[in-house]
């Protein structure tokens, strides 16, 4: 009969429904409802404010309870001792010295006396903390951690005192401590308990604090005299060291402008001619009254920073002074405990403990490395402004004449020179319009007669309009100057780079680490390669080579070939490559999908590391918290450096744009940051894609507005006047710079100086990129040397249904270059798939029984 028959029933019988019953099914399931209430109850945001409250409350009534304790037990004992809470709360007479009465007497008999004596006051700490957490859900500190250490110290301190003072001061170590060592005496006897008690204490450490017994004995026995010499001599040297390397500072801005030289802005008025006689005899002090006047603002050259010489010897100095310890690519803890320059051993006091983690340094890989000396730079400019007074006084004259022509008023003009263009600000008078000022910029060029006038109309966080002019005998920024700075010298940047000076004589740097990318374009012979050539030495004179590394492409075969003998220090490259500069176009493809293959093993490092971008990741590495046995390693940053796009476009076309618009958009976080440079900024060359992921850009002088426009988004870059003059946007700003000079002489002696010292074995070998269908090598399986690992790596991907290098490398402790090339032997011998970008390879055996049998074929084969 189903179940509503039968309810149809009982109603025709007793003339109403009568309630089934509940089966044992039904009941069990009210439990989680109520289960369920009880969760909303203490979720409840009126609830957690009560329980926190109380909490707190409790955790002060107890703090001055058990503190007036201490110093009224002796009068409260007799009332409190034998009696439980209900007798004392329902007898309000009691004479009690306790600060809270007898209740205060109680809680301080029950915690001290019959508890663990002072260890209670721990008691005080834990409600405190829980009530913070319940009431304000704020950790003041980490809670179960401190909860662990305080419930430890509360047992382990009750011991202590009750052992020490036994039942003479019971008050200390309470009954629980009294009780706890009667048993340890007995079985063990007073000594034991002593023993017992401190190797307890011990052990707690070593386990929760790491603590080294060795180290202790070692410390111990130092000299402490000879220890604090040795410790002013480490500051010493850590000073020396200061210029070299310096620290990374994650508050610092993309984009670093500074004053080197004392600016002395001063106020010129001209007018009458008496007076501007008395002006140019006192150049110190012009005012000349007119009814238009010109500021001029006239910048003195920076002044010369340490010299060369000094530099040099302080590299030199701290070269010598640094130790050198393994890489923990080869042995994760290997320290070097004693290494012999020349032939003296290191003093006593600085050979470095092998039990003590210290920070891992990738500079001491090369720890004798120098960086070059600024000597190397030549002094191609003066230095000095090369402005006469009167070619001021002309244009300025010219310019308000121009635009009175135009029925257009100006209040009041100042001119700011640089060292090869100089700004004029205007502010016209009240109701002109900028864009009518801005229509007469070929009309200004005119009156002037001078190559490249550029109008900004307004200066953007000024309520100026700017007209930039040529000057007549314009200063060359050399690369000496804008390196002595001390803006690049102190830098705290990742990847500081000099480009050269502003119109206000000022030394520009920029961080690479920050654009991320950097698009540069400019017509033939406009300075760009002098600008590449500016970026590198501004990187080989800052960082190490342990920090960052060049990818150089250079299909012109021409323009970075210099670089060549920084191959073993600074420079990257594929596996079995002879030449590290890539001219051959066909192995750019190859070069840019292997640098896709190490953005993401690094962002599967990054991953594993549970960190952001590759800042945090070596920070990590630095202390010693990543297990290079997990495949982690010290990430220096890659620099990809393409001199002329534009063929690569031609000859590689879609090939090349997708690798390239990949890395600019996911590199950034990973340390890999491209640099592309072209002269022909047309819209096939540089493509929606390509723009859209290189916000930072550098336009040289290009012959129509057109081209201005695509490099820039804007206007400009064709009024400039060639010879390193460019416009440096950074998606906001438009600043435009006097590129550094440095000539190839300059660079040869720089990679030179580089090249003779002692560098890696090989330059930094990229990932082997395998193209489609497997072609990496051309080698079959029958012709590769098959690893010893090959069939565990086989089980492995077999096991996981999962084929990358980075599995083999976390599962079998390879490194990178050994777990690809095992990848391409199962994929030779039909394990698994081809390569599919970014995705794991697929797995071709199902299980182990196949792969067995798999096995065994390949076996009889070969």
């Amino acid at each position: 009969m189903s179940y509503s028959n039968h309810y149809k029933n009982q109603v025709s019988e007793t003339g109403k429904a009568k309630k089934p019953k509940a089966s044992k099914k039904d009941r069990k399931l009210k439990a989680p409802a109520i289960l369920d209430r009880l969760g909303g109850f203490f979720s409840d945001e009126r609830t957690r404010n009560v329980l926190g409250a109380f909490l707190l409350m409790f955790s002060a009534i107890l703090l001055l309870s058990l503190t007036s304790y201490l110093f009224t037990w002796k009068i409260d004992q007799d009332h409190v001792l034998g009696s439980s809470f209900g007798q004392i709360a329902t007898n309000p007479d009691q004479e009690i010295e306790n600060w809270l009465g007898p209740i205060g007497a109680y809680f301080g008999h029950l915690f001290i006396f019959r508890g663990f004596g002072v260890a209670s006051f721990v008691f005080v700490l834990i409600s405190f903390l829980l009530g913070f957490r319940v009431l304000f859900k704020i950790n003041l500190l980490p809670f179960w951690k401190t909860v662990g250490y305080s419930l430890f110290l509360l047992i382990w301190l009750s011991l202590l005192f009750g052992a020490i003072f036994d039942n003479s001061l019971l008050l200390l170590g309470g009954s629980m401590g009294f009780y706890m060592n009667y048993w340890l005496g007995g079985v063990f006897g007073k000594v034991g308990a002593f023993a017992l008690i401190f190797f307890s204490a011990l052990v707690f450490a070593i386990l929760n604090f790491n603590l080294s017994i060795p180290r202790m004995i070692q410390n111990l026995s130092k000299d402490p005299i000879m220890d604090s010499d040795t410790e002013v001599a480490d500051e010493e040297i850590k000073d020396e060291n200061s210029e070299a390397v310096l620290p990374v500072d994650e508050t610092q801005t993309e984009v670093a402008l500074e004053k080197e030289a004392v600016e002395t802005p001063k106020s010129i008025e001209f007018g009458d001619e008496d007076v501007a006689k008395d002006a140019a005899a006192d150049a110190t002090k012009e005012t000349i009254e007119d009814e238009l006047s010109l500021d001029v603002v006239e910048v003195t050259p920076e002044p010369e920073p340490a010299s060369a010489e000094d530099v040099a010897t302080q590299a030199d100095s701290a070269v010598e002074a640094e130790p050198v310890v393994n890489t923990p690519e080869e042995e994760n803890l290997s320290l070097v405990v004693e290494e012999k320059t020349g032939d003296e051993p290191l003093p006593e006091s600085e050979k470095v403990d092998p039990t003590e983690m210290v920070d891992y340094d990738p500079l001491l890989d090369l720890s004798k490395y120098q960086y070059p000396p600024i000597d190397m730079l030549e002094d191609h400019g003066d230095g000095s402004i090369q402005v006469e007074r009167e070619e001021l006084e002309l244009n300025k004259n010219r310019i308000v004449d121009t635009l009175k022509n135009y029925n257009i008023g100006i209040s009041k003009i100042k001119a700011t020179i640089g060292p090869t263009v100089t700004l004029y600000e205007i502010i016209p008078e009240a109701g002109v319009r900028i864009s009518k000022i801005k229509n007469l910029e070929d009309d200004i060029a005119l009156s002037l007669a001078a190559l490249g006038i550029r109008i900004i109309a307004p200066i953007p966080g000024k309520g100026t309009i700017g007209i930039e002019v040529p000057n007549q005998n314009p200063d060359v920024v050399s690369m000496r100057t804008v390196i002595k700075s001390d803006k690049f010298q102190h830098s705290k940047m990742e990847l500081p780079v000099a480009l050269g000076k502003t119109i206000s004589n000022e030394t520009f740097v920029v961080d690479l680490a920050k654009m991320p990318h950097l698009l540069m374009a400019g017509a033939t012979g406009q300075g760009k390669s002098v600008g590449l050539n500016a970026i590198l030495a501004s990187l080989l004179y800052k960082k190490h080579p342990a920090q960052v590394k060049f990818v150089l492409v250079d299909p012109k075969k021409v323009e970075l070939t210099l670089f060549n003998k920084i191959e073993r220090h600074f420079l990257a490259k594929l596996p079995d490559e002879e030449e590290a500069i890539i001219t051959d176009t066909s192995k750019v493809v190859t070069t840019l999908n292997s640098l896709c293959i190490e953005m993401d093993d690094r962002y599967e490092m990054l991953k594993n590391a549970q960190c952001r971008n590759i800042k945090e990741y070596n920070a990590k590495f630095i202390k010693r918290k990543l297990n290079p046995n997990d495949g982690h390693k010290y990430l220096p940053y890659i620099i990809l450096v393409v001199d002329e796009f534009a063929d690569l476009i031609m000859t590689a076309g879609k090939e090349v744009e997708m690798p390239i618009a990949r890395l600019a958009q996911l590199a950034r976080a990973i340390g890999i940051h491209l640099i592309i440079a072209t002269q022909r900024p047309s819209v096939n060359i540089i493509t929606g894609t390509i723009k859209a992921n290189f916000p930072s850009r550098i336009a040289f002088r290009v012959t129509s507005k057109i081209d201005s426009r695509t490099i820039l988004d804007t206007g400009g870059a064709e009024q400039l006047i060639g010879r390193g003059d460019m416009l440096y946007s950074n998606g906001n700003d438009l600043i435009r710079l006097q590129c550094a000079f440095v000539d190839t002489p300059e660079v040869e002696l720089i990679t030179d100086f580089i090249g003779d010292q002692q560098g890696y074995p090989d330059a930094h070998l990229l990932p082997e990129f395998v193209g489609e269908g497997g072609e990496s090598g051309g080698e079959s399986f029958a012709e590769m040397d098959r690893d010893v690992l090959f069939e565990d790596a086989a089980r492995v991907v077999v096991l996981h249904q999962q084929g990358s290098a980075s599995l083999l490398q976390r599962k079998l402790k390879l490194g990178y270059n050994r777990a690809g090339r095992i990848v391409d032997q199962l994929e030779a011998a039909g394990i698994i798939g081809p390569f599919e970008g970014s995705k794991a390879r697929q797995v071709l055996i199902p299980d182990d029984l196949s792969l067995e049998q798999h096995l065994d074929n390949l076996g009889n084969k070969s």
